[in-house]
Formats: C-alpha cells, structure tokens, sequence
C-alpha cells in the first residue's frame, strides 16, 4: 500500500498524549541522529548515528570517544539535537513516528554502575569498548521535543511532559499485534474500519497500535485516507487486545 493518506480520525476518539507517544517510541528504538553545530564549519549542522539507551526520566544517554567529530563538536558547543524515526520495514517513512529531541549535551564525570548498566542492556556490544579511555558517557538534557505522529499529527511536547510520561503497556506487543491483523485478518480489519472507522476500506492495513487504540491506513474508492479507531476498554497486553478484536470483528460482521 502506497501514497500519502489524508486523515479522518474523529477528534473525540481517545489516544495517548504526544509525551507518552515520544517516551514509549524512545523506549522501542536504541538509534537516532544526533546533529550537532559544527566547530569546523561554523554554521552548519552535521549529522551521526548514534546509539543512545535512557535514563530513569528519558534523557538520552550517550558513549562516544572523544576523537569523534560529534564530540569535538559537543565539546565546542553542547546545544544538539537527536532524530528517533520509528523502525517500519517497507512502510512509508513519512507515515511514521519520528521526535526530535533539542537540547544540550553534558559529559557525565562519574557515571557509576547504573549509567552502564542501562547502557549495556541496550547495546551489549559496547562491552568491547566501554572501559577504554577515551570514551565517556554524555546526556542529552533536553529542553523541548517536535513529534510527528504521521500525516497530520504533530506538535510541541514540553520537557517536563515528558520526563513525567510512561512508556504504552502494550509497545512491546504492538509489532506483533500490527503484524498479525495484517496478515491474517485482513478481512475482518477492512470490517472493522467500516464499523468504527466509518470509512468503506477497499483495503486496510493497521499501521500503529496503542492501549487506547489503533490506526489504519484505508485505500477506498475516494483515494487513501487514515483514521484512528479507539478500543472500547483499555488494551494492556496482547491477550487483552486479542480479546477486543475479535469482539469488535464479531459486532462489524
């Protein structure tokens, strides 16, 4: 399925706040694209990937030698900003999550075992080289976030919203809920998107999905369109969100 999708979504229907969304993308992923401002070039922005794992309020937690360019940079001037894009295989990049996280980067002096300890959780290979000297840990503070939600959900989320949100009960089940219903009951979610979408879905396929509910992208006769549909009771696990389903495909037969 491919093309841009206008959105329908009924203003009314629940969905998570975009300071949740950002916490729980950040949480699901482990790279971004740090841009800092760089020190050769004055002016310009230059782009890496960087690897990053989470601190207990979200602050992106950086390892990275200090003969790298970001860090010479950092060093220079700390303002930085980190892109996170959701992972979507060969979905439309532009119909995915992204955040951009602004903010300043510090070197943390003595970060101790916790600050490694999360960071090996995520990147387990990085036990190869967190012991030598020149690598340090830096965080980013952050002081605002731009979230992009796909086509037509955007917005500004503030960084003490974010430090105060919780990662979605069900993130770790998305992937799998997204990929069975588009695999395997494409019927009944062409069904649903009729009933509670309010849309004739020629096809539908569920490209995100959340404890208060999901979204889909619809082709119909009209072209493609997008709209979000809500659960009818909060979803926190897979078992949960299989038992609403199949509810909701019985009630659109």
């Amino acid at each position: 399925m491919t093309g841009h999708a206008s959105s329908s979504a009924p203003s009314n229907v629940a969905e998570p706040s975009h300071a949740e969304r950002v916490r729980t993308l950040l949480d699901r992923e482990t790279i971004g694209t740090l841009a800092t401002n760089s020190d050769r070039h004055a002016g310009f922005p230059f782009a890496s990937v960087m690897p990053y794992a989470l601190s207990s309020d979200g602050a992106p937690l950086f390892l990275i030698s200090g003969m790298a360019i970001h860090t010479q940079n950092l060093l220079a001037d700390p303002r930085a900003s980190l892109l996170v894009m959701q992972s979507g295989g060969d979905t439309d990049p532009l119909g995915l999550q992204r955040a951009t996280l602004l903010g300043n980067v510090r070197r943390i002096e003595n970060p101790g075992e916790p600050v490694r300890n999360v960071y090996l959780q995520r990147h387990p290979n990085a036990k190869h080289w967190i012991s030598f000297s020149d690598f340090s840990f830096f965080q980013l503070e952050v002081v605002e976030i731009y979230y992009v939600g796909g086509f037509g959900v955007m917005g500004w989320v503030q960084a003490r919203d974010y430090a105060a949100a919780a990662v979605d009960p069900l993130a770790a089940a998305s992937a799998g809920i997204i990929e069975h219903m588009n695999r395997d009951h494409a019927g009944a979610l062409r069904n649903i998107t009729r009933r509670f979408g309010g849309l004739e879905a020629l096809e539908a396929q569920m490209v995100s999905c959340d404890r208060l509910g999901f979204v889909v992208r619809v082709k119909t006769a009209e072209g493609m369109k997008g709209t979000r549909i809500a659960f009818p009771e909060e979803v926190r696990s897979a078992e949960d969100a299989r038992r609403v389903l199949v509810a909701m495909s019985k009630e659109s037969r």
